[in-house]
């Protein structure tokens, strides 16, 4: 007997297909959008609808946009000559909330991972180095997370990038603020020390 009506049964698969969602969370989340109002539900139906027509990839950093160029690449008061690369569109906006750069981005959109059948060939890497070979880009930031595969796109990165006529540089890492020393881990540790930098 089937005690989940089909209509609800295919949201709930639809919503668990999400990253980050199971069964338990879109299970809830169906149930709590069938308790709203029939106007909210079509709303949302409508924005997702509507999703992939109204967005697009920016031609030059390739972050998701209403407009090509995004805002960020047309916005004249950017360092055009600094660029950070980043994993995804997530990493931008969470660079972005810092309100500490005002440079340009290239999103790779991915990570070099073997294991996953992802190369340098399944990620932006040929059209960031054509956007250094441009010759207007003076310093490059590597910005990829910390994980194995970010660390191997970063070394891939330095590696094809280590003769390029730019300063390349990669975002510091390790004890975060705020964090006792002594409730670091090793690995977290490690990589502080190796980071260090000059006190002035």
């Amino acid at each position: 007997m089937q005690v989940i009506p089909p209509a609800l049964e295919k949201l709930i698969d639809n919503l668990s297909r999400l990253p980050g969602i199971g069964r338990k969370t879109a299970t809830r989340l169906a149930l709590n959008i069938l308790r709203k109002p029939q106007a909210l539900a079509k709303d949302l139906a409508d924005s997702l609808a509507v999703l992939h027509d109204s967005i697009q990839l920016c031609s030059c950093c390739f972050s998701f946009s209403d407009k090509d160029p995004c805002a960020i690449c047309a916005d004249p008061r950017r360092q055009a000559d600094t660029l950070c690369v980043v994993e995804q569109s997530g990493d931008l906006l969470a660079i972005e909330k810092t309100d500490s750069f005002r440079g340009h981005y290239h999103i790779l959109h991915g990570v070099i991972s073997p294991m996953d059948g992802i190369g340098p060939e399944e990620i932006k890497i040929k059209e960031l180095q054509a956007r250094i070979q441009n010759g207007t880009i003076k310093e490059v930031i590597i910005a990829t997370s910390s994980t194995v595969p970010g660390e191997v796109t970063a070394s891939y990165l330095i590696d094809i990038l280590e003769h390029a006529p730019i300063r390349l540089t990669r975002l510091a890492c390790g004890i975060p603020m705020g964090m006792d020393i002594k409730y670091a881990d090793r690995y977290t540790l490690a990589k502080a020390i190796q980071s260090r930098s000059l006190a002035k």
